[in-house]
């Protein structure tokens, strides 16, 4: 054994600390709860020296694993984490990365899948990669993340494999636990060894080809190929936890189990709810009842062996299964355990209940009357239900849904705060009217009721693009705070229809709905005067991994609108950056110290991105001009009712995380708006017009008097980041100077 020494922490700090030892070459990622504090603890190791991994944010879990693959065709050590459906995102990535043999480690830290959408964990995620051809390990408590962080690289690059390593979301990831780790990095790198990938794209003198078009009869020989490495990652597992636990004093078997040596009944469970079945094991021991508990530590491969010789003496086995392969009568364990018996010819009695879904608490009373169901089919011998789910409950027969809001009227909603008109000389729309006191009219489609953080600008953002938009509207959020904090079932703050798909796909769910309206219409389902406007309301990053998607609207020109809230970050998991964090700001995935200065590149244009696509209107606004802001509204939606896709960007604040008063916010959005760090304009049909010129009225600001408003970038202004300020400030002029040249040019 080597040194090693105590730490308290979480299941996610510990498989961060395990990847700063190793020191990979890379890590692709993607924020995501409950994986997210992965990325944000090796990032903060990262600032203050500790390790050398450069770490790449992708613009989605699919583009993070293409990240990841493109690393590991490089011949180096990568690295990632995920959850829920993120996985699922990426999960087409995962067949050609072990395809194509490329080893590397991916922690899933297991979380619900939506719909609908929960954050809490079980084990939905991580059985949809049984057949992705990856090895799977699965830690129970937060020692075994750190442990088996180190043994997975090992494995993956002996057996040239990828790996996953899974453990629960909320209980092994954030409850935070005594761990012994290895005192020195260098005991963690001999361990694993060095690594020199036999064929990879960065050896001049033997080029490759990854990725060639495959068809039959060569296909199955690679599938075949990939067979037999999970065939002997059996014994390759086997042997690197042995050479673990002469190395750490701490040996993992690949299948474990508690008072199985003389049990009658068993409980077959798996992660952190091993501990609480040992538990309840222990209380009917006390009562002469012969109970055990087994469980796997890894998945992938599945070692039937190993499970047969540890169940062969009992006589019943309830299965707990944190997730349900619907239709199956059982959750993967259970059709995994049922063929495994079937294999040896086995007469014992198999039960499946489906449990602690979406996080729901496993107590040690559940694991008593899981064990005692078991034991009752043991005695009789007869199964009364071999499939059910566990703590779930009836609702009522004759409930209905109750109408929180009374909806809102086409009248009501159209009291005529704006007026659009159309210029007969240059064919653009003039508003008048906008007035912010005439707007009270407007009835608020986002009600009262909603969970935003005091000064959170999403619901003055939004509130305010309404305010300037007559007549029925439609609302589809993106995943952000401005969706998680109005919507908690049973209840909602919206008085209007609303929809919520994933986050990276609210342009392409609302395209679908907009020629659905349209062709209803056409058809005579829609009375004529029944008219929506559609507005996509993102934000939280949802530009980043939404852009796709969102693009694509725009390039098929649907009728409606996209309101981004540029808040500039992902708030809703805790403020990791996003493409449209300024450059330098402190974020829980840039952080500051001796060895790096915040994120570490310039802000995403969006308008002038969707600009590019040729949509006939683009425009940004700003709180603390309400009138401008409920004209372009107007505009806006004139565009999107009768030419095609609108694009609004507002700038939204963020106290929480921005680091400022909330009662000072909208003189921080001024602030923005005259820096030219946010400035205000409109694109109509290609042409150009600045709607708010701080030079023209003497208010122009440098960045730093900006930046010294907000704790996430008032670091800036300190003597050691000049020449970073200079960079940020010579970024945000010349997009200015080129915004003024499209202003005077008639033809821009």
């Amino acid at each position: 054994m080597v040194e090693q020494n105590i730490v308290f922490d979480s299941g996610n700090e510990l498989a961060a600390y395990a990847a700063k030892q190793i020191n990979y070459h890379v890590m692709g990622y993607y924020p995501i709860t409950p994986s997210t504090k992965i990325a944000e603890h090796l990032d903060l190791l990262k600032a203050e020296g500790e390790h050398e991994v450069v770490m790449i944010p992708g613009d989605g879990e699919h583009g993070a694993a293409g990240i990841c693959y493109g690393a590991t065709a490089g011949g180096g050590r990568v690295f990632n984490a995920t959850s829920a459906n993120g996985l699922l995102y990426a999960l087409e990535q995962l067949p050609v990365q072990s395809g194509t043999r490329l080893p590397m480690v991916l922690n899933v830290v297991c979380r619900t899948v939506s719909g609908p959408l929960s954050i809490k964990g079980d084990h939905s995620d991580i059985m949809y990669t049984l057949n992705a051809g990856w090895v799977i390990l699965f830690a129970k408590d937060p020692q075994r993340v750190y442990d088996m962080n180190i043994c997975a690289l090992k494995i993956a690059e002996k057996v040239k494999l990828p790996v996953i390593v899974a453990f629960d979301g909320f209980f092994t990831s954030h409850q935070k636990r005594r761990a012994n780790v290895f005192a020195h990095d260098e005991d963690v790198q001999k361990f694993i060894g060095e690594y020199h990938a036999e064929h990879h794209l960065l050896d001049p003198d033997k080029p490759v080809t990854m990725g060639s078009y495959m068809n039959e009869p060569d296909l199955i020989n690679n599938k075949f190929q990939l067979h037999e490495a999970m065939e002997e990652a059996r014994g390759v597992i086997k042997d690197v936890l042995k050479e673990y636990g002469e190395l750490s004093g701490r040996a993992y078997d690949v299948v474990e189990g508690y008072k199985m040596e003389d049990a009658e009944a068993a409980l077959f469970i798996i992660g952190s709810s091993y501990d609480t079945a040992i538990a309840a094991v222990d209380e009917l021991r006390k009562e002469g009842k012969k109970v055990g508990v087994f469980a796997v530590n890894a998945l992938r491969p599945w070692y039937k062996e190993d499970i047969y010789d540890m169940v062969k003496n009992t006589k019943a086995i309830v299965v707990a299964d944190r997730q349900d392969s619907y239709g199956g009568n059982g959750g993967n364990l259970s059709i995994e355990l049922k063929a495994t018996l079937q294999d040896f010819k086995s007469n014992i009695e198999v039960a499946t209940l489906v449990y602690g879904l979406s996080g729901k608490d496993f107590y040690i009373e559940d694991a008593v009357d899981m064990l005692n169901r078991a034991l009752d089919i043991a005695k009789s011998q007869k199964v009364e239900n071999r499939f059910d789910y566990f703590g779930n409950y009836p609702g009522k027969e004759d409930y209905e849904p109750t109408q929180l809001f009374d909806p809102i009227t086409k009248e009501q909603s159209s009291p005529g705060v704006t007026t659009v008109i159309e210029d007969e000389k240059t064919g653009q729309y003039k508003v008048k009217g906008g007035v912010p006191k005439n707007a009270t009219k407007m009835p608020k489609r986002w009600g009262p009721g909603h969970g935003a953080c005091p000064g959170c600008g999403i619901p003055v953002n939004v509130n305010l693009l309404l305010k300037g938009i007559e007549g029925n509207v439609v609302l589809l959020f993106q995943t952000g705070c401005g969706m998680v904090v109005t919507t908690a079932y049973p209840q909602t703050a919206f008085r209007v229809s609303y929809v919520h798909n994933l986050f990276q796909n609210g342009g392409a769910t609302l395209s679908g709905l907009v020629e659905m309206f349209h062709e209803k219409q056409r058809r005579g389902e829609i009375p004529e005067g029944d008219d929506f406007t559609f507005i996509m309301i993102s934000g939280d990053g949802g530009l980043d991994i939404g852009m796709g998607p969102a693009l694509g609207a725009a390039l098929r020109n649907h009728r409606m609108i996209i309101m981004e809230y540029d808040n500039g970050g992902y708030m809703n998991t805790g403020y990791q950056l996003s493409y449209s964090t300024p450059k330098g700001a402190k974020t829980s995935t840039s952080h500051v110290g001796p060895a790096q200065a915040g994120k570490s590149f310039t802000n995403k244009d969006t308008p002038m991105l969707f600009a590019a696509t040729g949509i006939p209107y683009v425009a940004t606004v700003a709180e603390f001009l309400p009138a401008d802001f409920i004209k372009k509204a107007a505009k806006a939606q004139k565009y999107a009712t009768e030419h095609g896709l609108a694009f609004i960007k507002a700038l939204s604040a963020c106290p929480l995380n921005w680091g400022d008063e909330p009662r000072y916010e909208r003189s921080v959005i001024e602030a923005g708006v005259n820096s030219c760090y946010h400035p205000l304009y409109e694109i109509e049909n290609g042409i150009t017009t600045i709607t708010y010129n701080p030079e023209d009225k003497d208010k122009r600001i440098p960045m730093g008097d900006f930046f010294k408003m907000m704790g996430r970038t008032k670091h800036l202004v300190k003597p050691q980041y000049e020449e970073l300020l200079k960079e940020i400030q010579q970024e945000v002029d010349g997009r200015w100077e080129r915004l003024k040249a499209r202003n005077d040019s008639p033809v821009l």
